[in-house]
């Protein structure tokens, strides 16, 4: 036993994984160790690690403490009692509001020793609290569900109810003046309300209302991929315009500019939903979409991103510096800023300052300081650093480098004691390096300041219900990138049906990264005037996945197909 090792003093819990002859002393004492150093839960360090399943741990666990293990599978999800407890609560401790009795709360946790989770819970609540113990995985599945179907419930309210009544508001509080009466007609204003609940309710998160000469269509972009969703009349495409116009402050005299604006749908007292609006003038009338900008997206945990174990302790490593640079790259909508979002809440603390400047703000979260582009009036992200550098901040957030002028603030606020996180337009992440180089940033100021380069996609996730496993020939699953060796171990691959539960075969998204810290080796080629290629050399000798080799895996995994994978990672 080492020297660190004799310092840790692990739980009751680890010792009786070894009693049990389910782990050895040494593979205890090393995932204990690790897991203290990452600041990661044990038994969920021992699940992501693959040491232990987590019904092997659950049933340790209650011989352990003599705990019941209870079923998590005999609770109806969407009757839980969540709003006793703060979401973000229940995100950061894993506990799961099950039941009330009286003035006690029991909590569904995987460790019932997690005396911190309990405390934190019984002050912010005013009830007692106990732990009941659940298996770990089941566990995570059950907060996200539950949680989605308290918000299905609350949309579900809504729908049952008078749309006419559906509590939309402005970004302002000003009130209309009588010109604005005549488009509030009833039948078009319900039409509208539902579109925008049933957007909400299918998960979308871009509405297009466009016009064309004999017709005029709605569209819902879910999962990435557009489908129409209704063809009302052509002669309702006015009404139904200046009806949003309305909604979000715009001029319903003016056709002839494109403009912007925002709604606000009040869901619950602890969730709102923000539209950004914008039209433009096309052939046959104005086109409207409105992107659906839900807080909560920001709030899906690390777990959910789709990181592979390595990939995601290099993230949470590098989040975890006081100075440098992270960016993240990717094309528009795969998800760079709710990757972004996750890293600031998990650092977003009482003791921190955090500033973000973007164009514009899409995700409102409470805690952070958020300012909105604005060039019209002089407010440009290189604005907004140079502020933000005299505000006293620990980390800074910038929506996108465009320009050199940003590069070069954003490369000083890194190497000035800062943590600076930001997005990119490229393809993968050594791209990113010589991009930055092009841009005009000395190779010395980069190798000084990036700390880690994030590259993404995001891919349409198939559905656990309707998947089928598709046979295909070694040689087509050669040409895919699967080496001879996963080929013989027995590879099973799956591909899209659909079914009632689903979209085509697709139900949610995965991510696909290609993570790559900014090794000493990295920096040397970067100093020497290295390219792209050269740079993906070394990273891949270096371990580090493609967006490719990273699909594939998922692939391997039944989360995607190779259609899907072909599709999002196209050279």
């Amino acid at each position: 036993m080492s020297k660190d090792q004799a310092t840790i003093k692990p739980s009751g819990l680890a010792w009786r994984l070894v009693k049990d002859h389910l782990l050895t002393e040494q593979q205890m004492m090393t995932a204990y160790e690790e897991s203290t150093r990452q600041g990661r839960a044990f038994v969920r360090h021992l699940i992501e690690q693959k040491l232990l399943d987590s019904r092997r741990i659950a049933v340790a666990a209650s011989h352990e403490f003599g705990v019941p293990l209870l079923d998590l599978g005999a609770f109806d999800l969407a009757c839980l009692p969540l709003n006793l407890v703060d979401e973000r609560l229940i995100r950061k401790h894993r506990a799961l509001p099950l039941l009330r009795r009286g003035n006690r709360l029991f909590l569904a946790l995987s460790d019932p020793t997690n005396d911190q989770a309990l405390e934190e819970i019984r002050f912010n609540t005013g009830l007692s609290t106990s732990a009941i113990l659940v298996e770990e995985d089941r566990l995570n599945v059950a907060i996200e569900t539950a949680i989605a179907a308290q918000d299905t419930t609350t949309i579900s309210e809504f729908v049952d109810g008078d749309l006419e009544k559906l509590d939309i508001a402005p970004e302002d509080d000003e009130q209309r003046d009588e010109s604005e009466a005549n488009i509030d007609d009833a039948p078009i204003v319900r039409y509208v309300n539902k579109i925008l609940v049933d957007a909400i309710t299918a998960g979308a998160s871009d509405i297009h209302f466009e016009p064309f000469e004999k017709f005029f269509r709605i569209r819902f972009r879910q999962d990435g991929m557009l489908r129409e969703v209704a063809s009302p009349p052509l002669n309702t495409a006015g009404r139904l315009t200046a009806r949003l116009k309305v909604m979000s402050r715009m001029n319903i005299a003016e056709r002839r500019v494109p403009q912007d604006g925002r709604i606000r749908l009040k869901l619950s007292r602890s969730r709102d939903i923000d539209f950004r609006v914008n039209t433009l003038p096309t052939l046959y009338g104005e086109k409207v979409v409105l992107r659906i900008l839900d807080s909560s997206s920001a709030q899906v945990g690390i777990e959910a991103l789709g990181f592979e174990p390595e990939q995601r302790e290099a993230f949470l490593g590098a989040i975890k510096k006081p100075y440098g640079m992270i960016l993240v790259t990717g094309p528009t909508g795969s998800g760079k800023t709710v990757s972004l979002y996750t890293a600031l809440n998990l650092l977003n603390q009482p003791e921190i300052n955090i500033s973000t400047v973007e164009d514009p703000v899409e995700i409102q979260v409470a805690g952070i300081n958020q300012v909105n582009l604005n060039p019209k009036t002089g407010l440009t992200f290189a604005s907004a650093l140079r502020a933000f550098l005299r505000q006293d901040p620990d980390i800074l957030m910038v929506g996108e480098i465009r320009d050199l002028e940003t590069a070069e603030i954003a490369v000083k606020a890194a190497q000035t004691g800062h943590l600076v996180l930001s997005t990119l337009h490229t393809n993968d992440a050594p791209q990113t390096l010589t991009r930055l180089a092009n841009m005009g940033i000395p190779p010395f100021n980069i190798a000084s300041s990036v700390l880690l380069i994030m590259a993404q996609r995001l891919a349409r996730r198939l559905c656990v219900h309707c998947r089928k496993k598709l046979d295909l020939p070694r040689e087509a699953l050669r040409e895919e990138g699967f080496s001879n060796e996963e080929i013989d171990t027995g590879l099973t691959i799956y591909g899209p049906v659909g079914c009632e539960k689903c979209n085509k075969g697709y139900k949610g998204r995965v991510g696909i990264f290609q993570v790559m810290k900014v090794t000493d080796a990295i920096t040397r080629l970067i100093l020497q005037g290295g390219d792209a290629m050269q740079l993906a050399d070394q990273a891949q000798r270096e371990g580090v996945s493609d967006l490719r080799q990273s699909g594939l895996r998922k692939v391997k995994a039944g989360l995607i197909g190779l259609e899907e994978l072909n599709r999002v990672t196209k050279d």
